[in-house]
């Protein structure tokens, strides 16, 4: 709801200029401090369990492809959703054991 707030709140036309053409922004990657955060959620999900990573640091592109590969390494669904990987059930100790053959430091958070 705040992206259809902003769209709104942009200037679109000036009497003095005429139209106004938007400059297209940058992708903003959030920062990452080397580890790869892994926690459990349910909340929002109807009490289904799904396992989320993020901190990684990379553009969306290369988390999708990462999605794939960990939701054919677990053989269950899952997605990419700001910057954050969400794998369908409690696929934790599967996830890390992989990620950490791949070269990523994993710490888990929360139970």
């Amino acid at each position: 709801m705040s992206s259809l707030r902003d769209q709104l709140s942009q200037l679109v036309y000036s009497t003095d200029q005429g139209k106004i053409e938007a400059e297209p922004q940058p992708e903003q990657i959030p920062a990452s401090d080397g580890f790869i955060k892994m926690r459990r959620e349910t909340k929002g999900r109807k009490g289904k369990g799904v396992t989320c990573l993020s901190d990684f640091g990379v553009e969306a592109s290369e988390l999708k492809g990462l999605c794939k590969q960990m939701k054919k390494l677990c053989g269950v669904g899952g997605s990419v959703k700001d910057y954050v990987i969400e794998i369908q059930g409690d696929q934790r100790d599967k996830l890390q054991a992989w990620l950490e053959q791949q070269g990523y430091k994993v710490k888990r958070i929360g139970g």
